[in-house]
């Protein structure tokens, strides 16, 4: 039986860029649908991961790469990253019969094009793709729109409502938006695949991404100590703190080493602070924000299941903003979106600022509950108003996103959303 393809709201992005470059790279964690998104628009396939195959792949790429090439377009090319000669036979053959989409590559690691004679640039547009976001797995209503509120001061969305309580609001988000999740039968499948995704890159993928062989256990300790510090902002020193008791030899260049192999597995995905001088260089924070990809992966590194989470909402709470996260920055893609943070030494803080290509800005607080809702509208308030003393552009909007149920414009202008009700 075939099973349904959930649209991605990148999809349409795919489509706009096919139209205006020869070749599309999709980027992203694996298993987060690349692949089976790009099959949607491919009119050929090869797939670098097929084992009767590949050996042959690798022989052929030695000769004469671009016979990898031969195929209808949009040809895809699946996991190019493991063939890298593949990347400038694309770009070749793009120079060279000068159409559009010619070409679909898809790569769950990204590499540092050591191999490569090209950029690339003007020639491949890159893209990354994420898991799914609630309205994707059609958990969010999506009554919301994220777009309209940046383009429509009137937009008028109160009274908007979701039925998602926070009890499924919790095992959704440690389910995750991995695709095998979401379409998974039963719940223990659905909450199984981010284990599976996680021991992959423990046992696996750490190795293969760039060669170098690690320690498994360590890296399962790191993603541990990550798991602990998400949606928080802490220096490396602490991270490598956690860790000395059964590593007591670890070194810095070392860690810098595991964390480099995870974001390129696109594991980790930190958020930067927001650059702009309310306050002095000396009393704004300027580390990440340690955040996962998927917010399961956090769940799946700490070994949790959703019940633990039913007396501890407060810890569930930093789960709550990386999910808010990785939803944000699949709703603005299109608007070439840019997820930052603000923090000062003052305890004031916006958890998130969502630029978008116009330099429009939203400073956005996440609360589970409706009890922190009166405490995030002051610091966005209070944000706003230190803006305006230092003549910045003000914000589009101030919002602030919760686990509840209805949406709502408070009398202060502070929009309340329920995650499960925004969409693109």
């Amino acid at each position: 039986m075939e099973t349904e393809y959930y649209k991605r709201i990148i999809d349409d992005e795919i489509d706009f860029r096919l139209k205006t470059f020869g070749a599309v790279l999709i980027t992203g964690p694996k298993w987060s649908g690349k692949t089976t998104t790009a099959e949607q628009r491919a009119k050929s396939i090869i797939r670098f991961q097929d084992p009767d195959k590949i050996k042959g792949y690798i022989e052929t790429a030695k000769v004469k790469p671009s016979l990898l090439l031969n195929g209808a377009y949009p040809r895809l090319i699946d996991e190019w990253q493991i063939i890298p000669s593949v990347w400038d036979a694309v770009r070749l053959s793009v120079d060279t019969e000068k159409n559009k989409g010619m070409y679909i590559l898809t790569g769950s690691n990204s590499t540092d094009g050591k191999d490569n004679m090209h950029t690339g640039i003007g020639r491949i547009s890159r893209i990354k793709m994420y898991p799914m976001s609630l309205y994707e797995s059609k958990d969010s209503n999506g009554k919301v729109s994220l777009s309209e509120i940046f383009n429509d001061e009137k937009y008028n969305f109160d009274g908007v409502h979701s039925e998602l309580s926070v009890e499924e609001l919790i095992f959704i988000t440690c389910r995750g938006g991995l695709p095998e999740a979401v379409i998974a039968r039963d719940d223990d499948s659905k909450l199984y695949i981010s284990k599976d995704y996680i021991n992959s890159i423990c046992i696996s993928d750490i190795n293969t991404v760039d060669g170098v062989d690690r320690n498994v256990l360590l890296v399962r300790n790191l993603l541990r100590s990550y798991a602990r510090n998400v949606s928080t902002i802490v220096k490396k020193t602490k991270l490598k703190a956690d860790l000395e008791n059964e590593f007591p030899t670890l070194s810095m260049p070392t860690l810098d080493s595991y964390l480099g192999a995870l974001a390129k597995l696109y594991v980790i995905d930190n958020v930067e602070a927001w650059n702009t001088n309310i306050r002095s260089k000396t009393s704004v924070s300027s580390l990440p924000k340690r955040i996962f990809t998927d917010p399961s992966f956090a769940v799946a590194s700490l070994g949790l299941k959703p019940q633990d989470f039913l007396l501890d909402l407060n810890t569930f709470g930093f789960l709550f903003e990386n999910l808010c996260i990785r939803d944000l920055k699949i709703y603005s893609n299109h608007m070439n979106g840019e997820v930052g943070y603000y923090r000062d030494r003052t305890g004031l803080e916006a958890d998130i600022v969502l630029t978008i290509d116009n330099n429009n800005y939203a400073l956005i607080e996440c609360k589970l509950g409706s009890d922190g809702i009166e405490e995030g509208a002051k610091h966005l308030l209070k944000i706003e108003t230190l803006i305006k003393e230092k003549k910045i552009k003000v914000p589009t909007f101030k919002m602030i996103l919760t686990g509840g149920n209805i949406a709502y414009t408070r009398k202060d202008g502070v929009h309340v959303v329920p995650i499960s009700c925004l969409g693109p």
